[in-house]
């Protein structure tokens, strides 16, 4: 009797498959494609108000440190771009407001200077006071400035605000160069006491940062902040020792008055600059504390809200 082709094959299948497990037929097994394991799904969350948020966030700036130093040039070439004075402009405020208060706090009224001829000694507070002032101001409209910045690429937002920080530290610099030459003029002595002046301005630039990341993260959210801090500027420059010297404020006033790192800070700086002797340890060491207080916090909470900026701005 013979056997056809097809009675053969399917013999043979059954002979083979006697001892297997017979599989369904698949769209992956019939072309050849096996199912890969499935693969583990990280979601990434908002920065939380923590330790972890501030220790990465400082290493991604560090990565991004070439945008800093770029971004802080940007904003002086945009300060004086078209300018026929240039960088003489980082002077001529200071200077002009050093001509207002000569005049009407020796015209007018007088004030202890402890000898120092009054141009010199409230042109050493302005300097301090200006950088300080100028970096807040500037820093807080920075990120509702630059709209486009935060919506189309990605990098730590706190660039913005730290950059117009670095621009007013060269014009403070650039100022300072005016001050040496009314120290020279009016023949006030250096002493070895200046050395302090950096530890002091690094201290005031911490805090000063704290102040603008922290003001400038909630000016994304509410606009008022923009609008109130020029007064509230204004106010806070007659609150610290910048017109007058610290002795002009009552004995009993001073420990609460000096609860403000920006009025010890002043004090400070004009005491090593003009006077020529050592500051005050135990209030700079009070403005150090309240400074490394303050800048973390201000820093994660600035990291905490970076996630929403895009979608507020």
């Amino acid at each position: 009797m013979s056997t056809t082709p097809e009675t053969v094959v399917a013999s043979q299948m059954t002979v083979h498959s006697a001892g297997a497990v017979a599989h369904p037929t698949t769209w992956e097994t019939s072309t050849g494609l096996a199912r890969t394991p499935a693969r583990p799904v990280k979601v990434i969350h908002p920065p939380a108000f923590s330790i972890g948020t501030i220790s990465t966030g400082v290493r991604t700036l560090v990565q991004y440190s070439d945008l800093l130093y770029t971004l802080s040039l940007f904003r002086l070439n945009v300060r004086y771009k078209q300018s026929a004075l240039g960088w003489t402009w980082a002077a001529l405020q200071p200077l002009a407001l050093m001509g207002i208060y000569t005049i009407i706090f020796t015209r007018v009224t007088t004030v202890a200077t402890g000898g120092v001829p009054y141009p010199v000694f409230v042109f050493s507070a302005l300097l301090p006071w200006i950088f300080f002032s100028g970096s807040i101001s500037s820093a807080v409209n920075g990120l509702v400035l630059h709209p486009n910045l935060l919506t189309k690429m990605y990098f730590p937002r706190e660039i913005i605000p730290l950059s117009y920080l670095v621009a007013s530290l060269a014009d403070f610099c650039i100022a300072s160069i005016i001050l040496a030459g009314l120290m020279v003029y009016y023949k006030v002595a250096l002493t070895w006491h200046l050395l302090y002046a950096i530890p002091i301005v690094v201290i005031m630039a911490g805090f000063a940062a704290a102040i603008a990341l922290f003001f400038s993260a909630v000016q994304v959210r509410f606009r008022d902040v923009g609008l109130a801090m020029p007064f509230l500027l204004q106010v806070w420059m007659f609150t610290v020792p910048v017109v007058y010297s610290l002795q002009s404020v009552p004995v009993r006033f001073r420990g609460l008055y000096l609860l403000d790192p920006v009025a010890g800070l002043i004090e400070g700086f004009r005491l090593v600059v003009i006077h020529g002797t050592a500051p005050d340890f135990r209030t700079l060491a009070l403005c150090g504390a309240v400074t490394i207080v303050s800048l973390p916090l201000a820093y994660a909470f600035f990291k905490s809200s970076e996630a929403t900026m895009a979608d507020l701005i």
